[in-house]
């Protein structure tokens, strides 16, 4: 199993907790995943990290196997249909939710892991009665994409963060 990062993973873990002076070993182990291809991200996640000015930027700059790239004809065809979804369902939603979704990286994850068979890793949790914005996990449960969130992807991996002698 893949399992794909959405930004807010790697932003929560950087501020609270897996600070990377912290727990360094969290960022060597998603390295490592990445080295696996069990965990992986998009370009459109990155060019979001790299747009702070922070250690967080700095890392996604320096380490850019972790992010695919969303342009190959299958994330575009996949990407196609998340749009005309959450268009179809705009008209319930808060004014702005439509373009505030398609402007980020959230329909790119989604649809990059409609071709992956791949697992989205999201702190967002289900909600179908939102109205104010579309939410990662609403629109995977639509696709049949699942979605968890980091800590159970890292009981699932067996991830392990243990200090050395």
């Amino acid at each position: 199993m893949t399992y794909l990062l959405d930004a807010n993973t790697l932003i929560e873990a950087k501020n609270r907790y897996y600070q990377m002076s912290i727990c360094p070993g969290y960022w060597d182990w998603l390295r490592k995943a990445n080295q696996t291809g069990e965990v992986v991200s998009i370009r459109s996640v990155r060019d979001e990290l790299k747009r702070g000015n922070d250690a967080l930027a700095e890392w996604a700059k320096n380490h850019a196997p972790l992010f695919l790239d969303e342009s190959d004809q299958a994330t575009q065809t996949a990407f196609a249909q998340v749009a005309q979804h959450v268009a179809n369902a705009a008209p319930q939603m808060k004014a702005g939710a439509l373009d505030e979704f398609l402007g980020g990286a959230d329909p790119w994850l989604i649809a990059k892991a409609m071709t992956m068979n791949a697992t989205v890793v999201t702190h967002e949790q289900l909600n179908l009665a939102v109205r104010r914005k579309f939410l990662i996990p609403n629109v995977c449960q639509h696709f049949g994409v699942l979605f968890i969130d980091t800590f159970e992807m890292l009981n699932t991996l067996e991830a392990r963060f243990v200090l050395g002698g």
